[in-house]
């Protein structure tokens, strides 16, 4: 699909473009889909965890249904904003992301990196955030300077010096998968809007001495690497995880060993309800469940990309082809991760695993994404 050809933009991009008959329901009831699956996946994968500790087995559920709450609140507000006129909160979006994720960086250490800042009840997690400002931040610079960056590629170095800016920041947390997951949906962005192949490719090559300095600057990533590469030599060591993992998903049959039913989950794995939740999935719901998850995510792509090729202007389109590609790419990673298709790495899968900051993050991009749908160009 072409997305590089400038849209006619709307007169001004503002409520009166929009109505309700256009928003795009069925790709709202995929999100509530997802929303209620991972809500009874957390309770399977959480209840055994938290009754072993002495707490409530509904706990993560209740806090995670507070912050979906929450979040289809934020959800409901942003699908009614006029995106035109918040364009002017990006670029300070972008340096009040960059502060925070540099203040993270001084908060006190959760299993030995530093990925949240204390908020009462709530553990911010920003680099979920940063997520959506470096999508809207590239949205609004192609949207501004397409035309210019084949007469002046040099125009690019903005872009790339604010993705290296923030990646960098996450990855000091340390934190490896979440730079690579917004390294590659950017990557698809430029060429969305029409970037050619070569400053890509050069984008990539200059990112290597990076990736590689990072890999090997933490022992443990170089295990995760080993483990990958083989992973039945280390099951009792840093392979632990993803053996019990592989254990579980191939346990799970094809129809799975039915609901509650996972043995994963009874401390064989740390924490079964955030990265490693599809294990546990997929051995209660066996191949076809885990299949029909599989699905859903791909019809989620496909809305996605069809909400952005109707979108009302070039900034829109990449707007929701950015945010649609960040949420299908961390459950693309997430699910390979479990499956041993990649690296382990501590990413979530989207709207399962369990973390308020996630979720919300996520129920943001989905308010944009339907405010995006609700709109129509003027040519329809």
């Amino acid at each position: 699909m072409d997305f590089s050809q400038r849209r006619e933009r709307p007169d001004h991009n503002s409520i009166k473009n929009r109505s309700l008959k256009y928003m795009d329901f069925s790709f709202f009831f995929i999100i509530l889909i997802l929303l209620a699956a991972g809500l009874i996946s957390l309770f399977s994968a959480s209840a055994f965890y938290t009754t072993n500790k002495g707490m409530d087995s509904l706990y993560y559920v209740k806090r995670q249904a507070l912050w979906m709450i929450v979040g289809l609140g934020l959800t409901a507000a942003i699908s009614r904003m006029d995106l035109e006129k918040a364009r002017k909160f990006i670029k300070p979006g972008v340096i009040l992301t960059a502060f925070l994720l540099l203040l993270t960086l001084f908060s006190h250490p959760i299993a030995h990196v530093r990925r949240w800042l204390p908020l009462g009840i709530l553990k911010l997690q920003t680099s979920e955030f940063a997520k959506i400002i470096l999508v809207l931040y590239l949205a609004d610079f192609f949207d501004h300077n397409l035309s210019h960056i084949a007469s002046n590629p040099k125009q690019l170095l903005k872009p790339l010096s604010v993705m290296a800016l923030l990646l960098g920041l996450i990855a000091a947390e340390p934190d490896l998968g979440t730079p690579t997951l917004m390294f590659g949906a950017a990557l698809l962005i430029f060429f969305a809007a029409g970037v050619k192949a070569r400053y890509i490719l050069m984008s990539i090559a200059a990112t290597i001495p990076a990736f590689v300095f990072e890999l090997f600057r933490h022992a443990y990533r170089l295990a995760r690497l080993k483990t990958f590469m083989s992973p039945s030599d280390n099951t009792t060591g840093a392979g632990y995880q993803l053996a019990q993992s592989l254990l579980a998903v191939g346990s799970g049959g094809w129809l799975g060993k039915g609901a509650g039913a996972s043995q994963i989950k009874l401390m064989y794995l740390p924490v079964p309800h955030t990265d490693f939740i599809f294990p546990v999935i997929a051995e209660e719901i066996g191949f076809v469940g885990s299949m029909i998850i599989v699905l859903l995510f791909l019809a989620l792509l496909i809305k996605g990309v069809r909400i952005a090729r109707r979108a009302p202007s070039f900034y829109t389109t990449l707007t929701a082809l950015g945010l649609t590609l960040m949420i299908v790419l961390q459950a693309f990673f997430n699910i390979s991760m479990a499956t041993g298709l990649m690296p382990t790495k501590g990413i979530p899968l989207p709207f399962f695993s369990y973390g308020g900051s996630s979720i919300m993050a996520t129920l943001v991009s989905i308010g944009i994404i339907l405010n995006i749908s609700a709109h129509r160009n003027q040519t329809e």
